[in-house]
């Protein structure tokens, strides 16, 4: 018997668990309406070249990726990025300073989802507000002359803003994803990619390799049609030892995930992460860890290429409590050391890199 397709109902198959679905502005209009300055465009050029510079051996600075564990506010994230962009001034002679502007976080579980999922922190999910908020935030960072760094986390978001980004990184719980390492694959910055969350190596340095190919994927474009992308593979590509099971930043640990890198035919070299399981999640050990990473480094360890360190303008984290005010400057995801611990360490780090460059 024939079916006769114009009164064919699919609802019984069709989008069981879908409670509603909304429209999404398109990456192009958001472009028109936030476009890239020149300035802003020369930027995120000449400091995707400078890090480029770094893992491959041509610049002796060390990369430093400091800033809050997550951004939940615009202004608060300014004042962090004018107080850092001071920093970066007095340090570049030796290090190549970039500020963590990270609007995605994985969950566990469930919580939080980030300033682009939840931008007003309140389960309402004005997911166009939050694309609109983080590119803005993004274009008033480099106005000031700020590179930055995320992660890329979900799939569709790097069309609305990754031009405006100079690094960024695949995190642990998504390392291992096919989808992912077809992104970094064509990608326009350096990715780094994190050690599994047991502490793996293995599983990142598949992902360079993975990410070094060509792929070909379905995604989305500029104008929010789907389409076949064809990447040409990512050369800046490199490890971030995050810790898993146990702490990964001493230089055992260093020589361990140096010498995978070099039986799978990759560069040696690594950042460290000197947050996460690194510092065993007790924020204030970051320093502890960084000071380790910085005596490495001085006496000649050409291999740490770069840290990251997540620090806010105050020490410490809150939660999210309806009708309870925000602690200001204090993050609510991961516990972030201050400012003002952050000023020392960056210091500390400088010292270390001139101490190399005299060996």
């Amino acid at each position: 018997m024939k079916t006769d397709l114009s009164t064919h109902d699919t609802t019984r198959i069709d989008d069981t668990r879908i409670g509603a679905v909304r429209p999404l502005i398109t990456p192009a209009l958001l472009e028109e309406r936030l476009p890239v300055p020149d300035a802003a465009q020369a930027l995120v050029e000449s400091s995707r070249t400078a890090i480029s510079n770094i893992l491959h051996g041509k610049d002796d600075r060390l990369i430093v990726v400091v800033g809050p564990c997550s951004i939940h506010d615009h202004e608060q994230a300014m004042a962090y990025a004018w107080q850092l962009k001071e920093q970066a001034d007095a340090l570049k002679q030796d290090l190549l300073i970039v500020m963590r502007v990270y609007f995605e976080k994985p969950r566990t579980t469930v919580g939080w989802k980030g300033y682009i999922n939840d931008p007003h922190l309140d389960g309402s999910f004005a997911i166009n507000e939050g694309l609109e908020m983080a590119r803005k935030l993004l274009l008033d960072i480099l106005a000031i002359d700020m590179p930055v760094g995320t992660e890329f986390l979900d799939l569709l978001s790097p069309q609305f803003i990754s031009e405006l980004v100079s690094w960024g990184a695949i995190g642990a719980r998504t390392t291992e994803s096919q989808s992912h390492r077809q992104l970094a694959s064509g990608l326009s910055c350096p990715v780094g990619f994190k050690n599994g969350t047991d502490g793996g190596i293995k599983v990142a340095t598949d992902a360079i390799q993975a990410a070094k190919a060509t792929h070909s994927f379905m995604g989305m474009t500029k104008m929010g049609q789907a389409a076949i992308f064809e990447t040409r593979g990512n050369d800046d590509c490199h490890v971030i030892l995050r810790g898993g099971k146990q702490t990964n930043y001493a230089r055992a640990d260093v020589d361990a995930a140096c010498a995978l890198l070099k039986g799978a035919g990759l560069r040696e070299q690594v950042m460290i992460d000197v947050s996460h399981a690194n510092s065993s999640k007790q924020h204030a050990r970051q320093i502890v860890v960084a000071a380790d990473v910085a005596e490495q480094i001085a006496v000649g360890d050409r291999r740490i290429t770069g840290i990251m360190v997540e620090s806010h303008l105050n020490e410490g984290r809150q939660d999210i409590l309806p009708g309870t005010a925000l602690r200001h400057g204090v993050s609510v995801t991961d516990a972030c050391i201050s400012m003002a611990q952050t000023i020392p360490l960056l210091q500390q780090l400088a010292t270390a890199v001139r101490g190399r460059r005299g060996l």
